[in-house]
């Protein structure tokens, strides 16, 4: 009997020092999850701020959303400060060591039919007047960021969640929506495209769209029906600066098409041209300058 107790008191003991006890499988831990927001560049010369107010930041695991406790809101950005590789830190948030494939985010936002007084969410505009942004079910289900990542057991993964104010911001019936359209990347993992454009064209403005190879459809640059948008597949864009330059951020690795557009403010022009088979590495920067007269008809 005592030889008993005592292997029994054994076995307990290795549990209790692998962490069984405490509920948590053998082999199990945390990592960390360093979450950056970034957005890309809008073409609205009259808008100079696009506000958000994250309340929660939420991730998901066996079949049910969970609050990450480490993120303390409400907390409010300016996505349009957040532009052309920009970023900013919104937590070291504590996960358990896992594969992952959405988190979300629950936005301080006024719904449709409220007549907010300080909505969380809202645009400014350059005459410094604003207007509520309405987020449908923003404050409720939230909006989810789709993208793969892995947290390593006590080790750290960083990804860049990007809200893409272009695509997300609709203006219906007098009111302004956000419909986010939000992919993440593995900072480690991603590449980006820079150069110089040479406009040769009567545009005042181009922005660069990036496509993933061969995924370019003829009506991408059709007039958009709500809430779609304008290039609706491209994966990123970036605008020509007032010195020539263009940057296309947070691409994953891989071979993309050009399409380049030409804009007078944030009215659309047409497509000026293609440049095909850009390939992009992990945590590189390919150079890709552009001339107007020197683009491909079709990617």
């Amino acid at each position: 009997m005592k030889k008993f107790v005592l292997a029994l008191v054994t076995i307990l003991a290795m549990l209790a020092a692998s962490g069984a006890g405490c509920g948590e499988a053998p082999g199990t831990g945390t990592g960390t999850l360093e979450l950056y927001l970034s957005d890309a560049p809008t073409d609205a010369e009259n808008v100079t701020g696009v506000y958000i107010t994250i309340n929660e930041i939420q991730y998901h695991m066996n079949d049910q959303w969970i609050t990450c406790e480490e993120f303390e809101g409400p907390k409010t950005y300016n996505l349009l400060e957040l532009t052309d590789g920009n970023s900013t830190l919104l937590g070291e948030l504590v996960l358990p060591g896992g594969h992952y494939n959405q988190i979300r985010f629950i936005l301080d936002a006024p719904e449709m039919g409220q007549d907010p007084i300080n909505p969380g969410c809202y645009i400014e505009f350059a005459d410094n007047s604003t207007e509520p942004l309405f987020v449908p079910s923003g404050n409720t289900t939230g909006f989810k960021a789709v993208g793969e990542f892995t947290v390593p057991v006590n080790g750290t993964v960083e990804i860049t969640t990007d809200f893409d104010v272009r695509k997300s911001v609709h203006l219906a019936a007098s009111h302004y929506i956000l419909w986010p359209t939000i992919r993440t990347v593995v900072n480690n993992e991603a590449g980006r495209i820079s150069g110089v454009v040479t406009n040769n064209s009567t545009y005042t403005d181009i922005i660069v769209f990036a496509y993933e190879d061969g995924t370019w459809a003829d009506t991408e640059d059709d007039e958009p029906i709500y809430p779609a948008s304008r290039f609706p597949n491209a994966v990123n864009s970036g605008k020509m600066c007032d010195d020539g330059h263009y940057t296309i951020p947070f691409l994953a690795a891989g071979t993309y098409d050009l399409a380049v557009a030409g804009y007078d403010g944030a009215d659309f022009g047409e497509v000026l041209g293609f440049i095909s088979d850009v390939v992009v590495e992990s945590n590189h920067t390919t150079h890709q300058n552009i001339d107007t007269d020197a683009l491909e008809a079709s990617p």
